[in-house]
Protein backbone atom coordinates (compact mmCIF):
# COMPACT_ATOMS: atom_id res chain seq x y z
CA UNK A 1 0.00 0.00 0.00
CA UNK A 2 1.16 3.48 -0.68
CA UNK A 3 1.23 5.24 2.83
CA UNK A 4 1.04 8.71 0.96
CA UNK A 5 -1.90 11.10 0.52
CA UNK A 6 -1.97 10.28 -2.55
CA UNK A 7 -2.23 7.08 -2.05
CA UNK A 8 -5.57 7.55 0.01
CA UNK A 9 -6.51 9.73 -2.47
CA UNK A 10 -6.18 7.26 -5.55
CA UNK A 11 -8.06 4.38 -2.96
CA UNK A 12 -10.70 6.78 -1.91
CA UNK A 13 -11.66 7.66 -5.65
CA UNK A 14 -11.65 4.38 -7.12
CA UNK A 15 -13.76 3.49 -4.08
CA UNK A 16 -16.39 5.94 -4.93
CA UNK A 17 -16.52 5.20 -8.91
CA UNK A 18 -16.26 1.57 -7.52
CA UNK A 19 -19.50 1.61 -5.23
CA UNK A 20 -21.26 3.66 -8.09
CA UNK A 21 -22.23 6.54 -5.10
CA UNK A 22 -21.49 10.20 -5.32
CA UNK A 23 -20.08 12.57 -2.74
CA UNK A 24 -23.46 14.13 -2.42
CA UNK A 25 -24.68 10.79 -0.89
CA UNK A 26 -21.60 10.23 0.76
CA UNK A 27 -21.68 13.47 2.82
CA UNK A 28 -25.39 12.36 3.55
CA UNK A 29 -24.52 8.96 4.89
CA UNK A 30 -21.51 10.43 7.47
CA UNK A 31 -24.10 13.05 8.21
CA UNK A 32 -27.26 10.60 9.41
CA UNK A 33 -24.19 8.83 11.18
CA UNK A 34 -23.08 11.81 13.05
CA UNK A 35 -19.68 12.13 11.79
CA UNK A 36 -20.11 15.01 9.03
CA UNK A 37 -17.85 15.54 6.58
CA UNK A 38 -18.25 18.74 3.91
CA UNK A 39 -18.98 18.23 0.33
CA UNK A 40 -15.80 20.40 0.11
CA UNK A 41 -13.72 18.32 2.54
CA UNK A 42 -14.64 15.04 0.92
CA UNK A 43 -13.76 16.63 -2.75
CA UNK A 44 -10.20 17.95 -1.24
CA UNK A 45 -9.89 14.22 -0.07
CA UNK A 46 -10.72 12.75 -2.96
CA UNK A 47 -8.17 14.57 -5.21
CA UNK A 48 -4.98 14.84 -2.70
CA UNK A 49 -5.15 18.42 -1.53
CA UNK A 50 -6.23 17.47 2.07
CA UNK A 51 -6.81 14.40 3.71
CA UNK A 52 -8.25 13.31 7.21
CA UNK A 53 -6.40 14.24 10.93
CA UNK A 54 -8.47 15.66 12.89
CA UNK A 55 -10.14 13.15 15.43
CA UNK A 56 -13.35 14.02 13.89
CA UNK A 57 -12.37 13.28 10.76
CA UNK A 58 -10.66 10.23 11.68
CA UNK A 59 -14.31 8.75 12.98
CA UNK A 60 -15.44 9.54 9.88
CA UNK A 61 -13.02 7.32 8.26
CA UNK A 62 -14.87 4.24 9.98
CA UNK A 63 -18.31 5.05 8.38
CA UNK A 64 -16.95 5.66 4.68
CA UNK A 65 -14.90 2.28 4.95
CA UNK A 66 -18.13 0.52 5.51
CA UNK A 67 -20.04 2.85 3.16
CA UNK A 68 -17.63 1.78 0.20
CA UNK A 69 -17.69 -1.91 1.49
CA UNK A 70 -13.87 -1.31 2.45
CA UNK A 71 -12.04 -3.43 4.87
CA UNK A 72 -11.97 -1.99 8.67
CA UNK A 73 -8.77 0.11 8.75
CA UNK A 74 -7.87 0.16 4.58
CA UNK A 75 -8.16 3.75 4.37
CA UNK A 76 -6.88 4.58 7.42
CA UNK A 77 -3.83 2.50 6.59
CA UNK A 78 -3.36 4.46 3.75
CA UNK A 79 -2.53 8.04 5.56
CA UNK A 80 0.96 8.50 6.79
CA UNK A 81 1.85 11.03 10.07
CA UNK A 82 -0.21 14.11 10.58
CA UNK A 83 0.79 17.24 8.80
CA UNK A 84 2.79 19.43 11.33
CA UNK A 85 0.35 22.32 12.65
CA UNK A 86 1.37 25.84 14.70
CA UNK A 87 5.13 27.08 14.18
CA UNK A 88 6.41 24.21 12.17
CA UNK A 89 3.70 24.48 9.78
CA UNK A 90 4.23 27.87 9.03
CA UNK A 91 7.75 26.88 7.91
CA UNK A 92 6.73 25.04 5.14
CA UNK A 93 6.77 26.68 1.95
CA UNK A 94 3.71 27.70 0.64
CA UNK A 95 2.99 27.54 -3.32
CA UNK A 96 3.41 30.62 -5.48
CA UNK A 97 0.07 31.55 -6.78
CA UNK A 98 0.60 31.26 -11.03
CA UNK A 99 2.43 27.74 -10.41
CA UNK A 100 1.81 24.29 -10.50
CA UNK A 101 -0.24 23.04 -7.98
CA UNK A 102 2.30 20.85 -6.49
CA UNK A 103 5.33 22.90 -7.01
CA UNK A 104 7.09 25.01 -4.40
CA UNK A 105 8.52 28.56 -4.25
CA UNK A 106 11.68 27.61 -5.41
CA UNK A 107 10.58 25.64 -8.29
CA UNK A 108 8.34 28.82 -9.84
CA UNK A 109 11.09 31.39 -9.27
CA UNK A 110 13.50 29.12 -11.50
CA UNK A 111 11.04 29.06 -13.88
CA UNK A 112 10.12 32.87 -14.73
CA UNK A 113 13.84 33.67 -13.26
CA UNK A 114 14.49 34.59 -16.86
CA UNK A 115 11.15 36.17 -18.31
CA UNK A 116 10.11 39.72 -17.93
CA UNK A 117 7.22 40.06 -15.51
CA UNK A 118 7.92 43.88 -14.82
CA UNK A 119 5.70 44.33 -17.11
CA UNK A 120 2.26 42.53 -15.55
CA UNK A 121 1.38 44.68 -13.19
CA UNK A 122 0.59 47.46 -15.40
CA UNK A 123 -1.97 45.21 -17.29
CA UNK A 124 -5.25 45.55 -16.37
CA UNK A 125 -6.91 41.50 -16.49
CA UNK A 126 -10.51 42.90 -17.62
CA UNK A 127 -11.72 39.01 -18.27
CA UNK A 128 -10.11 35.79 -18.65
CA UNK A 129 -11.71 32.80 -20.80
CA UNK A 130 -10.89 29.21 -20.35
CA UNK A 131 -12.30 26.26 -22.55
CA UNK A 132 -10.71 23.19 -22.02
CA UNK A 133 -11.84 20.20 -24.47
CA UNK A 134 -11.93 16.55 -22.79
CA UNK A 135 -11.85 13.86 -25.12
CA UNK A 136 -12.83 10.08 -25.29
CA UNK A 137 -10.58 8.97 -23.02
CA UNK A 138 -11.23 10.94 -20.31
CA UNK A 139 -7.98 13.09 -21.18
CA UNK A 140 -7.34 16.63 -21.12
CA UNK A 141 -6.84 17.36 -25.22
CA UNK A 142 -6.75 21.46 -26.02
CA UNK A 143 -7.23 24.25 -23.98
CA UNK A 144 -7.93 27.80 -25.64
CA UNK A 145 -7.74 30.75 -23.60
CA UNK A 146 -8.87 34.42 -24.39
CA UNK A 147 -7.68 37.35 -22.10
CA UNK A 148 -9.31 41.09 -23.10
CA UNK A 149 -6.39 43.58 -21.29
CA UNK A 150 -5.70 46.91 -20.46
CA UNK A 151 -2.47 48.30 -20.19
CA UNK A 152 -2.35 51.75 -17.52
CA UNK A 153 1.05 52.68 -19.13
CA UNK A 154 2.74 53.50 -22.45
CA UNK A 155 4.93 50.62 -23.77
CA UNK A 156 3.52 47.59 -22.35
CA UNK A 157 4.20 44.77 -24.61
CA UNK A 158 4.37 41.19 -23.23
CA UNK A 159 2.11 38.96 -20.79
CA UNK A 160 3.92 35.86 -19.15
CA UNK A 161 1.96 33.11 -19.06
CA UNK A 162 2.32 29.37 -17.60
CA UNK A 163 0.86 25.69 -17.58
CA UNK A 164 1.74 22.28 -16.04
CA UNK A 165 1.24 19.10 -16.55
CA UNK A 166 -1.86 17.17 -14.79
CA UNK A 167 0.63 15.64 -12.51
CA UNK A 168 4.39 15.84 -11.04
CA UNK A 169 6.33 14.21 -13.71
CA UNK A 170 4.40 14.25 -16.22
CA UNK A 171 5.36 15.78 -19.86
CA UNK A 172 5.31 19.93 -19.61
CA UNK A 173 2.51 20.73 -22.03
CA UNK A 174 3.19 23.50 -24.86
CA UNK A 175 2.23 26.70 -25.64
CA UNK A 176 1.40 28.40 -28.96
CA UNK A 177 -0.07 32.11 -29.13
CA UNK A 178 -3.24 32.08 -31.96
CA UNK A 179 -4.50 35.93 -31.94
CA UNK A 180 -2.68 39.29 -31.39
CA UNK A 181 0.69 37.83 -29.82
CA UNK A 182 3.40 35.60 -31.06
CA UNK A 183 5.60 33.36 -28.02
CA UNK A 184 8.53 35.03 -26.83
CA UNK A 185 10.95 33.17 -24.42
CA UNK A 186 10.13 30.25 -22.88
CA UNK A 187 11.11 27.98 -19.94
CA UNK A 188 10.66 24.86 -19.77
CA UNK A 189 10.61 22.28 -16.61
CA UNK A 190 10.67 18.82 -17.97
CA UNK A 191 11.33 17.09 -14.28
CA UNK A 192 8.23 19.22 -12.75
CA UNK A 193 6.17 19.37 -15.93
CA UNK A 194 5.78 22.94 -16.30
CA UNK A 195 6.30 25.71 -18.62
CA UNK A 196 6.16 29.40 -18.45
CA UNK A 197 6.41 31.61 -21.71
CA UNK A 198 6.07 35.43 -22.74
CA UNK A 199 3.77 35.97 -25.26
CA UNK A 200 4.72 38.94 -26.92
CA UNK A 201 2.01 41.55 -28.45
CA UNK A 202 1.78 42.41 -31.71
CA UNK A 203 2.58 46.16 -31.33
CA UNK A 204 3.43 47.79 -27.74
CA UNK A 205 0.25 49.06 -26.28
CA UNK A 206 -0.36 52.95 -25.10
CA UNK A 207 -1.95 54.06 -21.83
CA UNK A 208 -5.74 52.90 -21.91
CA UNK A 209 -5.46 50.92 -24.49
CA UNK A 210 -6.79 47.20 -24.85
CA UNK A 211 -6.08 44.28 -26.45
CA UNK A 212 -7.74 40.76 -26.89
CA UNK A 213 -4.93 38.06 -26.46
CA UNK A 214 -5.37 34.44 -27.19
CA UNK A 215 -2.93 31.20 -26.65
CA UNK A 216 -3.45 27.58 -26.57
CA UNK A 217 -2.04 25.24 -24.53
CA UNK A 218 -1.69 21.42 -25.94
CA UNK A 219 -1.40 18.32 -23.63
CA UNK A 220 1.06 16.32 -25.25
CA UNK A 221 0.71 12.10 -25.41
CA UNK A 222 0.28 9.52 -23.81
CA UNK A 223 -2.79 12.26 -22.04
CA UNK A 224 -3.34 11.09 -18.57
CA UNK A 225 -7.08 10.78 -17.23
CA UNK A 226 -7.98 14.67 -16.23
CA UNK A 227 -9.92 15.40 -13.20
CA UNK A 228 -10.12 18.92 -13.12
CA UNK A 229 -8.51 22.15 -14.37
CA UNK A 230 -7.93 25.34 -12.00
CA UNK A 231 -6.46 28.65 -13.12
CA UNK A 232 -3.99 30.01 -10.20
CA UNK A 233 -4.19 33.76 -10.14
CA UNK A 234 -1.53 35.75 -9.53
CA UNK A 235 -3.31 38.98 -9.72
CA UNK A 236 -7.31 39.77 -9.78
CA UNK A 237 -9.28 39.41 -12.98
CA UNK A 238 -12.68 41.34 -13.47
CA UNK A 239 -14.43 38.59 -14.88
CA UNK A 240 -13.69 34.46 -14.97
CA UNK A 241 -15.60 32.43 -17.31
CA UNK A 242 -14.26 28.31 -17.04
CA UNK A 243 -15.53 26.03 -19.66
CA UNK A 244 -15.40 22.11 -19.46
CA UNK A 245 -16.43 20.50 -22.84
CA UNK A 246 -16.72 16.76 -22.77
CA UNK A 247 -17.31 14.08 -25.04
CA UNK A 248 -20.51 12.73 -25.36
CA UNK A 249 -18.97 9.38 -25.21
CA UNK A 250 -17.09 10.45 -21.46
CA UNK A 251 -19.24 12.35 -19.16
CA UNK A 252 -18.61 12.65 -15.68
CA UNK A 253 -20.68 11.25 -12.89
CA UNK A 254 -20.40 15.22 -11.40
CA UNK A 255 -18.96 18.33 -11.24
CA UNK A 256 -18.38 20.86 -8.84
CA UNK A 257 -16.66 24.37 -9.15
CA UNK A 258 -14.49 25.69 -6.40
CA UNK A 259 -12.47 28.73 -5.36
CA UNK A 260 -9.91 29.59 -3.00
CA UNK A 261 -8.84 32.53 -1.63
CA UNK A 262 -6.87 33.23 1.19
CA UNK A 263 -7.05 29.57 2.16
CA UNK A 264 -10.72 29.45 2.23
CA UNK A 265 -12.21 26.86 -0.25
CA UNK A 266 -15.85 27.44 -1.51
CA UNK A 267 -17.68 24.37 -3.64
CA UNK A 268 -20.49 24.48 -5.33
CA UNK A 269 -22.27 21.67 -7.10
CA UNK A 270 -22.86 22.36 -10.77
CA UNK A 271 -24.71 20.73 -14.07
CA UNK A 272 -23.66 19.85 -17.74
CA UNK A 273 -25.51 21.67 -20.43
CA UNK A 274 -27.01 20.31 -23.70
CA UNK A 275 -23.62 20.53 -25.17
CA UNK A 276 -22.17 18.97 -22.47
CA UNK A 277 -20.31 21.68 -20.97
CA UNK A 278 -19.56 22.18 -17.31
CA UNK A 279 -19.09 25.93 -16.84
CA UNK A 280 -18.89 28.46 -14.40
CA UNK A 281 -18.19 32.52 -13.43
CA UNK A 282 -16.57 34.63 -11.34
CA UNK A 283 -16.64 38.12 -10.68
CA UNK A 284 -13.96 40.59 -9.18
CA UNK A 285 -11.47 37.57 -8.97
CA UNK A 286 -8.41 38.37 -5.86
CA UNK A 287 -5.42 36.23 -6.41
CA UNK A 288 -6.07 32.85 -5.94
CA UNK A 289 -7.37 29.11 -7.13
CA UNK A 290 -10.40 28.82 -9.52
CA UNK A 291 -11.56 25.67 -11.33
CA UNK A 292 -14.18 23.01 -11.54
CA UNK A 293 -13.08 19.36 -10.90
CA UNK A 294 -15.45 16.22 -11.84
CA UNK A 295 -15.36 12.44 -11.00
CA UNK A 296 -15.40 9.54 -13.73
CA UNK A 297 -18.09 6.82 -13.06
CA UNK A 298 -16.87 3.00 -14.59
CA UNK A 299 -15.11 3.20 -18.20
Amino acid sequence: MDPSPSGFADALRAAIQHRDTTLERVAEHLRDRGTPVSLATLSYWQTGRSRPERPRSMAALEHLEDLLGLGRGTLRALLDAPKPRGRAARRTPVPVQGSAPWSDTGEFRRLVAELDLSQDAHLTRISAHDRIEIGADRAKRLQRTRQVLRAETDGVDRLVVTSWAERRGGPPPTLAGTRNCTLGKVNVDVRGGQVAAELLFDHALTRRETIIVEHETHVPTPRPVAYGHQRMSRLPVREYLIEIRFHPRALPRYCVQFSEVAGREQVRAITLDSAYTAHAVALDLDPGRYGIRWSWGAP
